[in-house]
């Protein structure tokens, strides 16, 4: 392997085509700015996000579902804290809890077991919000509600699988040459996974981990592949993602999961890229079946082609001005994990 200042002079030297490659997964983005990655890399080397958000690629009538719960007498909404202000077409979490809506943000599903034993006349809805990294863990609060009797507890999914959605982004994006593929994702997944894409659509896809060393490295595999005309699949994150993943993880997924097609905020439908309760355990399901694609976005909101890389988010007309992480007119200004969000706090970092 190069020396990392080997590495960051060839990346800095490059003058071949100009290449854009597509980082999937928000943190690599938010570690990209961090380290000021793209100071480190020609300019004929172009970043772009991808949908690796999931709180970004939820659809809107699903941000409406959950409020009604939280309205709803006799009921509580379960959420991680990332949701609370992301807009539905009426309200987001925030707002409806500041009408009187029951909102209890969680850490840890498993640790809503307790709760609900002893709240055991109040139905708790989950928002079961993800990709593949987070799925294992409403399969083992799902797991535990079984093992414990706990039957107020039901699950409202718009869990995504990254797969899918990246072959759509494969089969309509002619524009992107090649992918950092996402760390924590592939922890789950693995980087096999990834092969068929590459060899299908003849695109290199570079698992890579968090640190400025890991990104760069993949980075320079990326471009050397693009430029000698290969397409593999290349893995720098072994601590981490083995090539067939979490077996154990994937299993219990399997159990309690299984696919079904699924819509994307900004994207639209992408055939079997949702997970769903399998009939067996379709009693805890809080009717995530009929949620459909329901998008009604502020005008001017462009964050359909932010997560698919056709513009940068400073970009959109709404950005920084009518759109702040305060006031998010879209999904991807809201998450710690959004593009928006991130280009956003790193220019006012900048500036300061």
């Amino acid at each position: 392997m190069k020396d990392i200042h080997d590495v960051i002079h060839d990346l800095q030297a490059y003058d071949g085509k100009p290449l854009r490659i597509m980082e999937v997964c928000g943190t690599h983005t938010a570690s990209i700015f961090k380290n000021g990655i793209k100071s480190l890399i020609s300019s004929r080397i172009k970043l772009i996000s991808g949908p690796g958000c999931p709180v970004c690629v939820t659809p809107a009538a699903y941000i409406d579902r959950c409020v009604d719960y939280a309205l709803r007498p006799g009921y509580v909404l379960a959420t991680f804290g990332d949701m609370m202000k992301v807009p539905g077409t009426r309200l987001s979490l925030t707002q409806a809890k500041a009408q009187g809506a029951n909102v209890l943000i969680i850490y840890s599903p498993e640790a809503l077991i307790e709760t609900a034993k002893s709240q055991s006349d109040t139905t708790f809805v989950v928002a079961a919000v993800g990709f593949e990294t987070t799925v294992p863990a409403y399969s083992l609060l799902l797991k535990a509600a079984e093992e414990n009797g706990v039957n107020n507890i039901r699950l409202l999914t718009a869990l995504r699988t990254i797969i899918p959605a990246l072959d759509w982004l494969c089969a309509g994006e002619q524009q992107i040459d090649g992918f950092l593929a996402p760390g924590h994702v592939s922890a789950i997944i693995g980087c096999e996974v990834f092969q068929p894409l590459a060899e299908q659509y003849r695109k290199p896809f570079v698992v890579a981990g968090f640190e400025a060393e890991h990104i760069l490295t993949a980075l320079s595999d990326l471009v050397t592949q693009i430029s000698g005309g290969t397409h593999d699949v290349r893995n720098y994150y072994k601590s981490v993602v083995k090539t067939q993943g979490n077996i154990q993880a994937m299993r219990i997924v399997d159990q309690y999961f299984e696919p079904g097609d699924a819509y994307w905020r900004g994207l639209g439908g992408i055939p079997g890229s949702g997970l769903y309760l399998r009939e067996a355990y379709r009693q805890f399901d809080a009717g995530s079946f009929d949620i459909g694609g329901n998008e009604q976005q502020a005008a001017g909101c462009r964050c359909g082609e932010v997560i698919t890389g056709r513009i940068d988010p400073d970009e959109c007309p709404l950005f920084g001005t009518a759109c702040t992480p305060l006031n998010p007119n879209g999904p991807c200004m809201v998450s710690a994990e959004g593009s928006c969000g991130i280009w956003y706090r790193n220019v006012q970092r900048l500036r300061s």
